[in-house]
């Protein structure tokens, strides 16, 4: 009996011993409570670099002052021309118009010392096709008292190009009151001469066409003309007219002028066309637009004022030394005096 109460309360003491205490009780959880927010995450961003200042760029700055002095250095000299523009009129009672008042214009002056060549045809014909060009306001100037530009623009139905009948002594109070009405172009028609008189015309010139047959005639009578373009240094162009088509004289003619000055790129060739158009006023490019007639007359047209634009750009006169230099041998004899042409057309007057 002894040793199994010993051993039980043996075991008893084990239990005892080995068993865990008991767990505290666990919190109460109220489900009707959000659970906290997770914590936020902040990104850690580099700072920016610091924007340079602008950098001041002298020399530009200095521009911008030297326009400025520029602008308000013409504005004062134009204050400076319209005063003294006053005080002379005022002063001895003439209205002369203010520089800015005044529209650029350029004159056109066809002449030739025979008669024949074709100048009043070329005149009106080439004045029609710059006005049809949209290059207008365009005005017509007869020089010639034989009258024949006029009466033909008389037959004409349409008031355009402007016309005038002038003189010599007149022209240039033609010229400055159409430039005051805003004509841009001039062309004028000049007797078949050599005078004084066409050396004035001529003087007026922004562009000379030589209107030339190609005929010995003609060409003999070319020398006398370059004589006066060139005692003026004045551009000009020999337009080739009335040539007929296939000829071997149109080339000689045209190799021939060409050592003398600038020949048009273009011939007018001889067609009935031309005549009857002009008998009741009109023009080859009125009469049959598509004809090459009016092809023709177009396209010489806008060599001439291809050449005006040079001549715009360009006012200085051109150099008789240089690579511009004109040719050396023009104000010598015309066809004999040049070996290199080959074409016996005759010596200048004088010569």
């Amino acid at each position: 009996m002894l040793g199994l109460s010993f051993t039980n309360s043996k075991r008893a003491k084990a239990r005892a011993v080995t068993t865990p205490p008991p767990l505290p009780p666990l919190p109460e959880v109220n489900l009707d409570v959000a659970p906290p927010p997770p914590p936020q995450v902040v990104a850690l961003r580099r700072p920016a670099p610091p924007i340079p200042a602008p950098k001041l760029d002298v020399t530009e700055a200095l521009l911008e002052e030297d326009e400025f002095d520029a602008e308000a250095e013409e504005l004062a000299e134009e204050a400076v021309e319209d005063t003294v523009v006053d005080l002379v009129g005022e002063s001895t009672g003439n209205t002369v118009a203010p520089p800015q008042a005044r529209v650029p214009m350029q004159v056109i002056v066809f002449t030739s010392q025979k008669g024949g060549s074709g100048k009043t045809t070329l005149c009106g014909q080439t004045a029609v096709a710059a006005e049809l060009s949209g290059n207008g306001p365009i005005a017509l100037v007869d020089c010639d008292p034989q009258g024949s530009l006029a009466e033909w623009w008389n037959a004409r139905e349409l008031e355009t190009p402007v016309f005038v009948n002038s003189s010599v002594e007149q022209l240039a109070d033609h010229l400055e009151q159409l430039r005051m009405e805003g004509i841009k172009l001039v062309f004028i028609d000049t007797p078949p001469s050599v005078t004084d008189t066409i050396r004035a015309i001529v003087g007026h010139a922004d562009l000379v066409v030589i209107p030339t047959r190609p005929s010995p005639h003609d060409l003999r009578a070319v020398g006398a003309t370059l004589d006066i373009v060139d005692g003026l240094d004045k551009p000009l162009v020999f337009a080739v007219n009335a040539a007929t088509a296939r000829a071997r004289i149109t080339g000689d003619t045209a190799v021939a002028l060409s050592q003398h000055g600038t020949v048009a790129p273009v011939t007018i060739h001889h067609r009935t066309d031309f005549a009857t158009s002009m008998i009741r006023g009109g023009t080859v490019m009125e009469a049959k637009p598509d004809g090459k007639s009016a092809a023709e007359v177009t396209e010489l047209w806008r060599y001439m004022f291809t050449r005006l634009s040079k001549v715009e750009r360009r006012r200085a006169s051109r150099p008789f030394t240089g690579v511009d230099r004109r040719d050396p041998n023009r104000g010598k004899a015309f066809g004999n005096g040049n070996p290199q042409s080959g074409h016996a057309f005759g010596r200048r007057a004088g010569d």
